[in-house]
């Protein structure tokens, strides 16, 4: 499998299978699961990058583990849109993960993640050191969110719509 629009998740991955978040950072990967139903997001531990082969065994481990059915990674767009560099080395990761892996994978629009989700942990006054250690999957947990509440929707209108 590669690359697949977030619609196509539903039909790719099985029962009794969960969605894993990422966030990829230059220094770590923020992770993220889902739960069995695909309503809610949970962080875990980052993994610290170190370079491509031993990051994406690390991450095999995890989605394995994980159950993972299916992947949404955070693509770090530009405020207005457009992909810069960021966004480019995401599309390298996945292209060659892909190689690895045989689970689909959909990009998720990443603008402000990382924002919500400090501003998240300011409210609930979570300490500077726990927030840098946290940030990264809690971004990964609001860009898996993200993601879930739109297959919810999606599977929602196509209830919808087999009624009419």
């Amino acid at each position: 499998m590669a690359l697949v629009g977030i619609e196509e998740l539903n039909t790719l991955v099985g029962e009794g299978r969960t969605l894993v978040g990422l966030d990829l950072g230059t220094k770590t990967i923020g992770l993220s699961v889902s739960d069995l139903s695909w309503r809610f997001a949970s962080p875990r531990p980052v993994i610290r990058r170190v370079k491509f082969g031993i990051d994406a065994a690390a991450l095999r481990k995890l989605l394995d583990e994980a159950e993972c059915g299916g992947v949404i990674i955070g693509l770090p767009l530009n405020m207005d849109g457009s992909e810069g560099p960021r966004a480019q080395s995401t599309r390298a990761f996945v292209r060659n993960y892909t190689q690895l892996d045989a689970r689909p994978i959909a990009f998720w629009d990443e603008r402000l993640s990382t924002v919500a989700a400090e501003r998240g942990m300011l409210e609930m006054d979570v300490s500077r050191a726990k927030r840098a250690e946290r940030i990264d999957s809690a971004a990964a947990s609001f860009i898996l969110q993200g993601a879930l509440d739109r297959l919810s929707a999606l599977a929602a209108r196509a209830e919808d719509e087999s009624f009419e």
